[in-house]
């Protein structure tokens, strides 16, 4: 059995929908399952479409999630160059090829004859493909004499060259997949191989670069599944028919609605990421948030994609990079299109935050501390992400829902202090306060002992105190142990919080009375 090779080939067009960074993730575990090998290509043959920055954009998301290619742009290989805008003098070679075995020709319509068939097929309700039943009718190669041929083609008017689909065949597909695909030729058109500034067309660059790459598998989006035909058909005029890889055409990744394809739109349209890292477009409709920058843990978010189209078969959802490439198969890979469900989506991200240690977690937010300007020691933080990570969905929420443990409190929740505070209880937390001054070491375990005995002495209840603690500490009653939270800030701060959250407890009531 020959090793197997397979690709990622996507286009520089923009950011990498998320639906891309899945069948990247397809193909590397069914190379990592099988030790093949995973390769990165990009095809910029549209060089109409090209935007600067995606290509970099790609392997950036790649290598985020973990996906890093055995080869291409960056990475190496003897199959290269792996741009296809570099391969452009194959691509030519192979249109001659097809033209000299007579399974092409060249088409020298002009735009305006090109508009003028349509135009005339809408008139009578139809619409126009160039193919079987039009060639005949148009200016290129068969309808032209060889002598008439030869001059247009040494003129300066510019012509294509097109695939000449057989007449009353049947190509049939063994899908991974969809099983059994069976395409008519007679209702296929004449795809453009060569286009009129030399450059291929997805089509014949797709095919010459998969065989010269020795591609075992091409594993891509359903979308693709009609141009299979095309390509199968190009396989076998090349003379390379026993040598195609094997198909196998992923379902669409779903609105969360369930209805319809996901689109970028949606992102935007919901407030949720559909693309792994945040892209900045030339207009703000055309950028968006990414699973990185909305706090998504990369072993997250592919755990997550690894579920959108393909189950191991048994109970265990929680999967590591290396387990889902132990696990994976194509045969388990469904047909039916899988919903992009968000909140699933924050599940798998909260489990594998929780299941981080203190320390990995103060890695993975030192900088976002530092970007707002907190100083704190990597024990703090580590003991911070520790305390908080059960209460957190996102990376970006250690800050937003922890700010108290960087800062001073912002607001009280007056709610609860209207209800649990008694400004006659002043002098007692008075004397908490220089209890808890006078507490070493001051360990939770200590702060809880003397705050039970503080409780003991003055007949109080927890109901009682560790409200008003909390709420002064952090002004909420959300968050982890009072005790513990206690000894993270330390003496000096919990004094000067306590003091202030009385202060601001009076002066509360009193604007009441």
């Amino acid at each position: 059995m020959n090793p197997v090779r397979v690709r990622f080939a996507p286009s520089p067009t923009g950011a990498l929908h998320i639906g891309g960074v899945r069948t990247a993730l397809y193909n590397y575990l069914l190379a990592r399952k099988t030790g093949g090998t995973f390769i990165l290509r990009i095809e910029d043959t549209d060089q109409t479409r090209y935007v600067p920055g995606a290509e970099k954009y790609i392997v950036e998301a790649l290598e985020w999630c973990g996906l890093r290619p055995d080869e291409g742009p960056g990475f190496g290989g003897e199959f290269g160059p792996y741009r296809q805008s570099e391969r452009k003098a194959l691509y030519a070679k192979y249109a001659q090829v097809l033209i000299d075995r007579g399974e092409a020709y060249y088409a020298f319509d002009s735009a305006e004859d090109l508009q003028a068939a349509r135009d005339q097929a809408e008139a009578k309700g139809e619409t126009f493909k160039y193919g079987l039943e039009t060639r005949m009718q148009m200016t290129n190669s068969l309808t032209l004499s060889a002598e008439e041929t030869a001059t247009r083609l040494a003129g300066e008017a510019g012509y294509t060259i097109r695939l000449k689909v057989p007449a009353d065949e049947e190509v049939v597909i063994n899908d991974l997949i969809r099983g059994e695909v069976t395409f008519k030729t007679n209702e296929l058109d004449d795809k453009i191989m060569l286009k009129s500034d030399g450059m291929p067309t997805y089509h014949l660059a797709n095919i010459v670069d998969d065989h010269l790459m020795e591609i075992s598998h091409v594993i891509r989006g359903e979308e693709w599944l009609p141009s299979t035909a095309h390509h199968v058909l190009l396989y076998r005029a090349l003379g390379w028919g026993d040598e195609m890889p094997t198909f196998a055409h992923l379902p669409l990744i779903l609105k969360p609605t369930g209805k319809g394809k996901l689109s970028k739109r949606d992102g935007s349209r919901l407030g949720i990421p559909v693309f792994p890292l945040a892209w900045e477009g030339e207009t703000p409709e055309d950028s968006f948030t990414g699973f990185r920058e909305f706090g998504f843990l990369p072993e997250a978010v592919i755990n997550f994609l690894a579920f959108l189209g393909w189950n191991p078969g048994t109970e265990q959802e929680m999967f590591s990079l290396d387990e889902l490439c132990e696990a994976f198969s194509l045969e388990r890979i469904g047909r039916s299109g899988a919903r992009f469900d968000f909140q699933k989506a924050q599940w798998f991200n909260q489990q594998y935050i929780i299941a981080k240690s203190g320390t990995e977690l103060a890695e993975m937010l030192r900088p976002l501390v530092t970007e707002k300007g907190y100083e704190v020691s990597d024990e703090f933080l580590s003991t911070a992400s520790d305390l908080l990570k059960e209460r957190v969905t996102f990376l970006s929420e250690f800050l937003e829902t922890g700010y108290y443990l960087f800062e001073p409190v912002r607001s009280y929740d007056e709610k609860t202090i209207r209800k649990r505070w008694k400004p006659e209880r002043t002098a007692a937390f008075n004397d908490l306060r220089q209890r808890l001054l006078n507490t070493t070491p001051y360990t939770a375990t200590a702060i809880e002992a003397t705050t039970k005995a503080f409780m003991a002495d003055k007949e109080l209840k927890f109901g009682d105190v560790l409200p008003i603690l909390r709420i002064a500490l952090s002004g909420t009653m959300k968050g982890p142990s009072v005790f513990d939270l206690m000894a993270l800030l330390g003496q000096t701060t919990v004094e000067e919080r306590l003091q202030t959250g009385i202060a601001s407890f009076n002066k509360l009531h009193e604007e009441l009375a």
